[in-house]
């Protein structure tokens, strides 16, 4: 499952993140990739990868580190500013709003398991 995670510098994406994994049962700590552009975590019998792709420069990279290996089918992957990458589309679209007080996601589906999952919610 892709999931593509908008919004601007400061909107939560990795706030959001960090509570799935929480919910999930992670109990370790829970880093932005913004250096690293990618952290995997196991939590829940669940594979899920959460890219950072603000500082991406361009596909050549994106390829050099081997990223697209993590798009197996058997991983969850949360994706921070996917537009930087040649990201496969995405099950769900969370936009985060900032607004004057707390923050505003929108929540799209945009495949059959997407919006399965987004029914659940």
């Amino acid at each position: 499952m892709v999931i593509y995670l908008n919004g601007d510098l400061g909107a939560g994406k990795t706030c959001l993140v960090r509570g799935v994994l929480n919910a999930l049962g992670h109990t370790g700590h829970v880093k932005s990739p913004t250096y690293t552009l990618l952290e995997p975590y196991h939590v829940g019998g669940l594979d899920l990868r959460h890219f950072d792709l603000y500082r991406l420069q361009d596909e050549i990279e994106w390829e050099h580190a081997g990223f697209r290996d993590e798009f197996d089918g058997n991983n969850i992957l949360f994706i921070e500013w996917p537009e930087k990458a040649p990201a496969p589309p995405a099950d769900i679209v969370i936009d985060l709003v900032i607004m004057q007080q707390g923050r505003r996601a929108i929540m799209k589906g945009n495949t059959a398991i997407g919006k399965a999952c987004l029914k659940l919610l």
